[in-house]
């Protein structure tokens, strides 16, 4: 049995019906991974077995490789409901080459918070990556910790335990990485239970109505820009997802929320607040990088630029972190100040209003 070191189909190459171009032939395919199936294996689930390899893929994006024609067995595509068998061969082809040596340890700063022999809690700076990728294979912040537990002596592999919850590149704030599996299995329950304790802080534009509210609507691939989620209130596409709220300040144009989610969809706060007509401020993927309130007049325009200047990405920060630990099952709670990006921004903010 062979295995690399891929994800499988990434959602960001899929157009809005799920799939993907690609002719019977698998032209221009290349395999990722080749499995025989050990002559004791009970029958199961293709995508539920691939799981099992590649747990850093969701079977979401498993399934929706089996449905574009990418996994093969015994030479034939299947669906993501084929059941394995002893002895079948199974290859996954995907768009772009192989990787080798997908985790390569990189001396890159990383602000710690905390660590053990359990997991590490880490608060990342805008602009990172989590987790190599399609376009972003190093510079990550696996790639760093890779290195920090090399340099320390330590052992764990970042492929198959480590990452619990991901946030977007340029959103700053906690993470928490699990250095075993039992430590990874026990926190990622909490997340899939939403026992865990996060609040995000999101600088949304306009004058938000409400000091406290709810944000309901289903989250999916946007029908047209398939770089953007979309929020479905009628619930005819996408996932369930709630996202509360409560102002903290107000500076005219702009607000500054507290966000606490009840779901973890892929950009819940980003596509939930574009739907109310606030978009998250200076956020370039869903058209906040322009002015979308205040004065039409030379000065205030400069000023939003002024602004933008400082914050040079979308304004969102993963606040807190609250979770129990795997093995002293006693509560871990961590908070993470405003960076400064942020903090400079608001400071422009006051000023503005004041003067």
């Amino acid at each position: 049995m062979t295995e690399d070191n891929e994800d499988f189909l990434d959602e960001e190459f899929l157009d809005a019906n799920n799939s993907v171009d690609i002719d019977d032939e698998n032209k221009g395919l290349y395999e990722h991974l080749n499995i025989t199936v050990d002559g004791n294996q009970e029958p199961l689930r293709i995508d539920k077995f691939l799981f099992n390899f590649r747990q850093n893929s969701s079977r979401n994006k498993i399934s929706q490789t089996c449905r574009a024609g990418n996994v093969v067995v015994n030479g034939n595509p299947v669906k993501q409901n084929y059941r394995v068998k002893p002895g079948d061969q199974i290859s996954v082809l995907l768009t772009h080459p192989p990787r080798e040596n997908f985790i390569v340890p990189q001396d890159i700063p990383i602000n710690i918070v905390y660590e053990d022999d359990d997991l590490i809690v880490v608060d990342k700076d805008p602009g990172m990556v989590v987790h190599p990728g399609f376009g972003n294979w190093d510079k990550t912040l696996v790639n760093a910790l890779a290195f920090h537990f090399q340099k320390n002596g330590q052992k764990s592999d970042l492929d198959r335990v480590g990452l619990v919850h991901r946030i977007d590149k340029d959103t700053s704030g906690l993470l928490v990485i699990a250095k075993t599996e039992y430590a990874l299995s026990f926190l990622a329950k909490q997340f899939f239970e939403r026992t865990t304790k996060r609040l995000y802080w999101a600088f949304v534009w306009g004058n938000v109505k409400d000091e406290e509210g709810t944000i309901t609507g289903h989250i999916g691939r946007h029908p047209k820009n398939r770089m953007q989620m979309h929020t479905y209130v009628d619930g005819s596409q996408g996932k369930h997802a709630v996202t509360h709220y409560k102002v903290l300040e107000r500076f005219r144009y702009m607000t500054w929320v507290e966000c606490k989610l009840e779901t973890g969809r892929t950009h819940q706060i980003r596509a939930h607040f574009k739907h109310i007509g606030h978009t998250l401020f200076n956020d370039e993927r869903y058209e906040g990088n322009i002015a979308l309130r205040g004065v039409n007049l030379p000065k205030y325009k400069q000023f939003i630029k002024n602004v933008f200047d400082v914050l040079p990405r979308h304004a969102l920060h993963a606040h807190t972190l609250g979770f129990i630990h795997p093995t002293t099952k006693k509560e871990l709670y961590f908070e993470s100040p405003m960076p400064q990006d942020m903090t400079d921004a608001v400071k422009k903010w006051r000023n503005y209003l004041e003067n």
